[in-house]
Parts: C-alpha cells; sequence; structure tokens
C-alpha cells in the first residue's frame, strides 16, 4: 500500500491555530501568543511558525499590526455609502465604543481644493480638523475636514476629543445635514497615516473625498469637506438598490 505523504508542519500549526480560534481560546482582536511561545509550545523553528502566520494572514484569519503582534480577525464594520452619518455613530451603532484623538485643529486661509470645494473666497477662512477615529481602541480611520469659518465661528474652541463634530454642528450652529457627494478609491498606506493606523506602509486603504451641503441660517451651501483613509481590514461599506 502506498503511503501517504504527512501534511508540512506549517500546516499543522495553522489548523491548530484556527480551532484555538473557533473554540475561542484565541478571541477577535486580541494577539495570539508570540512567534516564540508558537515555536516552543509546538517545537518547531520561526520558520516554520512565520510560514502558518503569513498563510492565516493571507487566508484572512489574522492580521499583523506593526510593533504590536498578530491579532486575530474579528468583524468588519460596515456603513451605507448613503447614509451621512458621523463615524462616531457608526461605532456605537456596531456596539463598540468610539473614541476620537485630535492631531491637530486651526483655523487657516482656504487655498486648493478646500477652497474649491466649499467655494470661498480668495482670504476666506476654514476650520481645519484632523483626527484618529478608535472603535474599541482599535484606529479605523485617519480624517482631514475642513469648515467654511465664517459659517461655524468660534467653532476651534471645541474639543473634538471629546465631542462628535455632526453633532455641534446641529446643536451649536442650528445647521442642517442634506446631502453628501462622496468618492472612494484604493490608496496605499504611506507616512504617517500608516502610523496613525498602525498598518504597514503598503497595505491597502479606502480612500474617501467628501463635500456634504448643509442648510445654515436658511442658505443651503458646502459647510464640509473632507479626506478619509479607512482601514480596509476593518471597514466595509455597501449601497442598498432597489429596483425602480
Amino acid at each position: 500500500m502506498a503511503q501517504t505523504n504527512p501534511a508540512p508542519k506549517y500546516f499543522l500549526i495553522e489548523r491548530a491555530i484556527i480551532e484555538r480560534i473557533e473554540r475561542r481560546e484565541y478571541r477577535e482582536n486580541e494577539p495570539i501568543p508570540s512567534e516564540r511561545e508558537l515555536m516552543e509550545s509546538f517545537g518547531v523553528s520561526r520558520i516554520t511558525v512565520r510560514r502558518a502566520i503569513d498563510e492565516l494572514v493571507h487566508d484572512g484569519h489574522l492580521y499583523k499590526v506593526q510593533g504590536k503582534g498578530t491579532f486575530v480577525k474579528g468583524e468588519e464594520y460596515d456603513q451605507s455609502l448613503l447614509s451621512i452619518t458621523s463615524c462616531t455613530q457608526d461605532v456605537i451603532n456596531h456596539g463598540m465604543t468610539p473614541r476620537r484623538e485630535v492631531i491637530s485643529a486651526e483655523v487657516m486661509e482656504a487655498t486648493g481644493t478646500p477652497c474649491s470645494a466649499l467655494e470661498l473666497g480668495r482670504g476666506e477662512e476654514v476650520f481645519r480638523l484632523e483626527r484618529i477615529y478608535y472603535a474599541d481602541d482599535t484606529p479605523i480611520n485617519h480624517t482631514v475636514t475642513y469648515l467654511p469659518y465664517r459659517l461655524f465661528f468660534g467653532i476651534d474652541l471645541c474639543d473634538f476629543s471629546q465631542e462628535s463634530l455632526y453633532e455641534v454642528l446641529r446643536k451649536e450652529y442650528h445647521a442642517k445635514l442634506l446631502n453628501a457627494t462622496r468618492t472612494v478609491e484604493a490608496a496605499l498606506a504611506r507616512g504617517k497615516t500608516a502610523d496613525y493606523l498602525h498598518v504597514r506602509p503598503g497595505i491597502p486603504l479606502l480612500y474617501f473625498t467628501c463635500v456634504t451641503q448643509g442648510e445654515v441660517r436658511g442658505k443651503r451651501q458646502p459647510i464640509e469637506y473632507f479626506n478619509c483613509w479607512y482601514r480596509s481590514d476593518k471597514f466595509k461599506f455597501y449601497i442598498n438598490q432597489v429596483s425602480g
């Protein structure tokens, strides 16, 4: 009788890790043991452990965070492309705890794309707000927002690490959000964005630009322009289509 070839050692490690994930010994978005611990546990070389981990990352069971380790991949968060909701509310809707980290918040002269997108004149000012959004302490997006300062004078005094931007616009400035025009494309994580999102440079991200139309003091006008980079391993977007 012909002998069957034994399964490669890295494959046996893969199966063992998957079984532990299924038994919830390794939980979603929590780290698995280190390479050294796995080497000692299975009695194999570092090369074998790395092969197993790389295969599991490729197949979507695990993900790596630079400088942090390897984690069990959880369910992706989804968001409708047709709704105008804050990232804070999206995180809450998914039963997670939101957190915002403000990188910068400043009033500056409007130039380039923000100036034209917001239909501002030469010399007008914008409020520029740069933040990182977290869901249960996992960074999920890096957003840079521009608002016409003449419409929202004094907004730079708000603490947007604690407050939702859209809630401030509604409650403090009585702004109505009417509709938004978004573009989305693939982009590679680079520079500070990769650092902020805890991903390796070159990892694919979802890149959005958006102009939001609103009504302020009875006048309809563009009130927000933003650029946003989402982690593609943590967020997916959908469009709900209906027949005509």
